[in-house]
């Protein structure tokens, strides 16, 4: 439903963003008889289904099978070459996307007390907002309560040269009509391992580069450097300690990197560049000062542990308010606030876990502490560690590569973090949490009964032996 009124609208809540928090919160609201509005500029659902998890994983499933494909004689399966059919291969992602929007967009549109409104939002004072529609006019709006959902965008780096390149993000590179010959991708992050190898499977050339000592910065080095030795197993051209200085297009079209790397100067010449160094802020178009927002150095909105910013009523969710930008965070922000608001009950962000998965194949699951950040707490920890081709499962399935690796308490036994890196990390590492959450101590798993032959069982061998 939308209107051309010029006369202010009142509600008793506007969500701006349709995202994994502002989606669950609208439906909650106004299933809870508030009179709601909701405001997307464009298509509901969020990064998630649009632009992140449901169009990368679906993309990685198919590198995934061209890589089986190619391995099948280690099973006695003869296979002929594999061939990768790009346009199919895209044509999927796109229909899912398409199918999983079309979800969220039924759900919303059925829901009693809930009006969605498309458009770009900006805040006039400190509850009330105009929204710039397309062909339509603006709006005026009020409420009551105000949540912000907006979400971030790729970052462009401050590099020498790069407008005069056609480089890619996140989103672009998935809307290409032809695979890379040779992508150049600027990150070592998550999402620039995740392109790098589901697009080297494809087909593709691909030379990543990192300005620092090792992949994923953030994780302990042993961790990286598996994952690293992995990824150029494969084929994939890593460049470590080395910095981007300038970009530049040849007369042939191709994309030129001069490059800085331990005081010499090279170059790296692709098709395609993908940058991945980071994301900023949707906040600029919103004029928070006007409603007396405030936002840190890097233009994140300031929240306390209920997710209310500086504007006594109006919230900021998802990756909008800085912090661990996944999706499951999105979803427990939205926990958070309905609980605060329609049960009264006692939620908080504060001293939440924040597990996640990297999907490179194989994942890397993470969750609590790193080795590195006990140690710089100058904890007493012990350390249990398994390489992952000493585990059955993976022997019989020929996915040997990895490693696990838990960070326990030494004196009271309970698990302080783990990283696995290996065939469906990501649920090994969920079980180690579900143990976190349960203040398990870690000779509950060495000792528990699992079934045989499971990758669940590698914690019975993971446990067995502890070092300092």
């Amino acid at each position: 439903m939308t209107t051309s009124s010029t006369k202010t609208q009142h509600y008793r809540a506007i969500i701006l963003g349709a995202g994994q928090a502002g989606k669950p919160l609208a439906l909650a609201l106004a299933e809870a008889g508030w009179k709601t509005a909701l405001v997307e500029r464009k298509y509901l659902g969020g990064t998630c289904i649009n632009y992140g998890c449901t169009p990368t994983k679906t993309l990685i499933a198919s590198a995934e099978v061209a890589q089986l494909a190619r391995r099948a004689a280690e099973y006695g399966v003869r296979t002929g070459p594999v061939e990768v059919d790009y346009q199919a291969v895209k044509r999927r992602k796109d229909e899912l996307v398409a199918q999983f929007r079309k979800g969220v967009e039924e759900s919303l549109e059925a829901a009693e007390n809930l009006t969605i409104i498309r458009g770009e939002a900006s805040f006039m004072g400190p509850k009330q907002i105009e929204v710039q529609r397309p062909e339509q006019g603006t709006l005026s709006l009020s409420a009551d309560c105000l949540f912000i959902d907006c979400g971030t965008s790729p970052a462009a780096p401050a590099l020498d040269g790069l407008d005069t390149v056609a480089w890619l993000t996140s989103t672009s590179v998935m809307e290409l009509d032809e695979l890379p010959e040779h992508l150049l991708i600027l990150g070592g992050g998550y999402i620039g391992l995740e392109f790098g190898q589901l697009f080297r499977r494809l087909g593709s050339r691909v030379t990543i580069i990192q300005k620092g000592p090792q992949l994923l910065e953030n994780e302990d080095a042993d961790v990286a450097d598996c994952l690293a030795d992995i990824l150029q197993e494969e084929g994939i051209d890593l460049l470590l300690n080395t910095q981007a200085k300038r970009v530049q297009r040849s007369e042939s079209g191709q994309v030129v990197l001069h490059l800085s790397q331990d005081g010499q100067t090279r170059q790296r010449t692709g098709s395609h560049l993908l940058v991945a160094t980071g994301s900023t802020p949707n906040t600029a178009a919103l004029r928070l000062a006007e409603a007396g927002i405030e936002v840190d150095e890097k233009g994140y909105i300031n929240v306390n542990d209920q997710l209310e910013t500086t504007q006594p009523g109006v919230y900021a969710l998802g990756d909008i308010k800085g912090g661990p930008a996944f999706t499951h965070i999105s979803y427990d922000d939205y926990r958070v606030v309905s609980q605060h608001l329609l049960k009264k009950g006692p939620a908080t962000i504060k001293d939440r876990q924040v597990p996640y998965t990297v999907f490179t194949d194989p994942q890397l699951g993470r969750v609590g502490l790193s080795e590195k950040e006990a140690r710089d707490r100058k904890l007493n920890i012990l350390l249990a560690r398994l390489p992952v081709k000493s585990v059955a499962r993976a022997l019989e399935t020929s996915r040997t590569a990895g490693l696990m690796k838990v960070v326990i308490d030494a004196d009271s036994e309970q698990i302080l973090g783990a990283a696995i890196l290996g065939a469906e990390g990501g649920e090994i590492m969920s079980m180690i949490q579900i143990a976190m959450l349960g203040q398990l101590p870690y000779s509950r798993l060495r000792d528990a009964v699992l079934a045989h032959p499971t990758w669940a069982e590698s914690l019975n061998t993971l446990f067995t032996s502890l070092e300092n």
